[in-house]
């Protein structure tokens, strides 16, 4: 799996562009539609997946499903993930997590050495706390990719996401 990064928007929102097997999603194209389109340009853009509907996630959601005929979170052929619910930070934040490959796209859920803001409208902390219980029974070896920010692995944040729960 090979996974590119581009910071996209006033926040620097991390969209994820994942290949495998000669087909690519893109995850949260939070802006800047035409970078995106760039980086996109030689692949095969079978999906679009969003981690939740935050303005920063999803700014040039409408023009990515035009430009390549496709709606958001729909389930993708040939691609073996799980959608987690992890509400929290949002009521729609969902988790892509790949098993095989040992990685979570976690969005504003999980970010280095803390967790998305529950302080925002629709936000619930004791719905985060859930959802950091649910995780963590997820094994270590796990490399988180977050909505903001650098990578992590759950092994790292544990001892953090403990401290919320």
């Amino acid at each position: 799996m090979l996974i590119e990064l581009i910071k996209v928007g006033p926040l620097h929102t991390n969209c994820y562009i994942v290949t495998q097997k000669n087909q690519t999603i893109i995850i949260d194209p939070g802006s800047d539609f035409e970078t995106i389109r760039k980086c996109c340009q030689n692949k095969n853009v079978v999906g679009i997946f969003v981690t939740h509907h935050h303005f920063d996630h999803i700014g040039a959601l409408n023009q990515v499903e035009e430009y390549y005929h496709l709606t958001h979170n729909q389930k993708i052929k040939d691609w073996n993930y799980q959608i987690i619910p992890c509400p929290g930070h949002a009521k729609d934040l969902k988790s892509l997590y790949f098993e095989e490959d040992k990685i979570l796209f976690s969005g504003d859920f999980i970010f280095y050495h803390t967790i998305g803001r529950c302080d925002l409208e629709g936000s619930n902390f004791n719905e985060m706390k859930k959802s950091i219980q649910n995780i963590l029974k997820l094994p270590d070896d796990i490399t988180i990719y977050p909505g903001h920010g650098w990578q992590t692995t759950l092994k790292e944040e544990r001892p953090y996401l403990k401290k919320y729960i």
